[in-house]
This record gives structure tokens, C-alpha cells and sequence, in this order.
């Protein structure tokens, strides 16, 4: 009989425990339609790595606010890698990579293996290689010393459409 009564009053205990969480759950405001991807700022960081990298670094200017930055790095280490991730309108990843190491090794990094396509494509001036991954596509220019990426899971339009906004620069 005592065993049944300790299993009686734990369970008793247990319940008393829901009520009150269920009611700290429903007094504590909740926003299920709130974004959970928080945009992050990156205009420090865009600044330390155009005073630090021995190329020009380049980031988005113009993109609509639909476009929200989401990661952003640079690793003098590693190349002097610049790396600048956003969402794109349809919540696609795009991604800004740089780096003054060895390109193609760099490429298949960032690009989760993307592969050369041998076709080109013209965007602002300026020609981009694409390249074709199993999970990333890519666009590809290396110049000045550094090699610059755009990639990501986006459409090529949007990738495209990074590419035009970008604007590369030195401190």
C-alpha cells in the first residue's frame, strides 16, 4: 500500500508541476508569425576587413531590404577569407566570399563543391565563371589578388543580382 500512495502522490506532484508551466506558458506573450532569422549588422566588420585585407573587400550596395544579412566573418588566417551571408527575398542563402588563397581550392570550399560549367557571364563590366554544385551554385572572378564567390542555394537570377550590387573597396 505504500508504494501505491508514493506513486499516487508523485503523480499528484507531477500534475500540480503542468498546471503551473501551462501557466507560465500562457501568460508569457508569444509572436509565431515573428521572423526567427535576425538580421545581423555588419558595417564594423565590412570596415576591419577593408583596412585588413590585401584586396579590395566587397559587399551589397542598393539590395532592397528584403535582402537580410545573416552571418558575416573575416579571417586573416585563413587566407584573409571575407565572408558575408544574407537571405534573399524568397529566403534563399546567398553568400559573399573573398579570399587571397589558392582559388580553386577556396571555390570548391565555399561553393560545397560546385564544379566549373566552362560558361561565362557578364555582369556590371565585369566577367563571371559559373559554377554548378549538388547543393550550391556559384559565380566565380578572380582578380586583384583575391578571388571572389557568389554562392549559395538562390536562384541564378539572385546570384546575379548580388553580383550587380556588389562594390569592392580598400581602406
Amino acid at each position: 500500500m505504500k508504494g501505491k500512495q508514493t506513486v499516487r502522490d508523485m503523480m499528484l506532484s507531477m500534475a500540480a508541476i503542468g498546471v503551473v508551466v501551462a501557466g507560465i506558458y500562457t501568460l508569457i506573450p508569444h509572436d509565431d508569425s515573428a521572423d526567427p532569422v535576425k538580421p545581423v549588422d555588419y558595417r564594423v566588420e565590412l570596415i576591419t576587413a577593408r583596412r585588413a585585407a590585401p584586396y579590395p573587400v566587397a559587399a551589397p550596395v542598393g539590395l532592397p531590404e528584403t535582402w537580410k544579412p545573416t552571418s558575416v566573418s573575416y579571417d586573416r588566417q585563413d587566407g584573409d577569407a571575407w565572408h558575408l551571408g544574407f537571405l534573399d527575398p524568397e529566403r534563399e542563402y546567398v553568400a559573399v566570399e573573398q579570399s587571397s588563397g589558392p582559388a580553386e581550392k577556396f571555390v570548391h570550399k565555399v561553393s560545397q563543391k560546385a564544379t566549373k560549367t566552362g560558361k561565362t557571364l557578364r555582369v556590371g563590366g565585369e566577367s563571371w565563371q559559373r559554377w554548378e554544385g549538388p547543393k550550391y551554385d556559384a559565380l566565380v572572378r578572380e582578380e586583384k589578388g583575391a578571388t571572389t564567390v557568389i554562392t549559395g542555394t538562390a536562384s541564378q537570377k539572385r546570384l546575379t543580382e548580388m553580383a550587380e550590387a556588389l562594390e569592392a573597396k580598400k581602406s
